[in-house]
């Protein structure tokens, strides 16, 4: 298994603002430098960065500067992060025509993967509806990620309609997406994060590792909180996935670099 990195704990996430007004507009963005998350990254050992969809839009007429970044890190662009409310059909098309931008950026820069999260929840509730219209939009996304030779997987996530692990459930035979469980997600949704690997074993393309405290919540430095990170590698293990282990972390009180090294010490003692 190679060891990535995602580059959002370098300034956090935010929606680009043009998409206040213009839904196809609305990429993720994290605020910090590429070249600082990329140089801090490699130094401590990670072979590759996640970033945001909005962070290679900003790259889109200067190409060769990312390539240089990258290039002169040596490390891979190994995935790309995006999403959408998906329920919606008046706005779809717009979300669709985002999602093709990140997948065309995607693999303009080397990206094998495209990580999907979303599923709106309505003000007046989910309906049985928006599971089937999340499905197949989600298969849409697989489509798109596929012309461009990425695989695309869906990325469970807190504050959408796929939460807890009875809500996963709900949503997984709608859709032929590939699985990227985001240990810190699932177990805030409420599941065992290694029995949810064990059950979609056959389904993971991608995976985020990220460690968790319940009170007072926080998304903490693998090793730092209560997730049970052997039992995790031994699912992921079992699974038969032998790819891209990328570490997470929302935010972090410090260095975001010291947080990076932390979680490779982790790791490696548990690899």
């Amino acid at each position: 298994m190679k060891l990535g990195y995602c580059s959002i704990t370098w300034g956090g996430v935010v929606g680009h603002p043009q998409g206040v007004t213009s839904v196809k507009d609305l990429f993720y963005l994290t605020h910090g430098s590429m070249r600082d998350a990329v140089q801090d990254i490699a130094s401590v050992g990670y072979q590759g960065v996640e970033m945001f969809d909005g962070n290679l839009v900003e790259y889109a007429d200067k190409p060769e500067e990312l390539k240089e970044i990258l290039g002169t890190a040596g490390v891979e662009l190994t995935s790309v992060y995006t999403g959408a409310n998906f329920i919606y059909a008046d706005i779809l098309p717009d979300e669709m025509h985002r999602i093709h931008r990140a997948a065309e950026l995607a693999a303009s820069f080397g990206a094998e993967r495209l990580v999907v999260g979303g599923g709106a929840r309505r003000a007046a509730g989910t309906t049985d509806q928006d599971y089937q219209r999340l499905g197949e939009a989600l298969d849409s996304v697989t489509d798109i990620a596929e012309s461009f030779g990425l695989s695309a997987s869906y990325h469970p996530h807190l504050s959408t309609i796929v939460e807890s692990p009875e809500e996963l459930d709900r949503l997984m035979p709608l859709t032929r997406i590939g699985f990227c469980p985001d240990t810190a997600h699932l177990a805030a949704g409420g599941a065992d994060p290694a029995a949810v690997i064990r059950k979609y074993a056959d389904r993971i393309q991608h995976v985020h590792l990220k460690d968790f405290q319940k009170d007072p919540f926080n998304f903490l430095p693998l090793g730092q909180g209560e997730l049970d990170f052997p039992d995790i590698i031994a699912a992921i293990k079992e699974s038969g996935y032998d790819s891209w282990l990328m570490v997470e972390l929302d935010n972090y009180d410090g260095d975001p670099r010291e947080a990076a090294a932390l979680s490779k010490k982790y790791l490696e003692k548990l690899l």
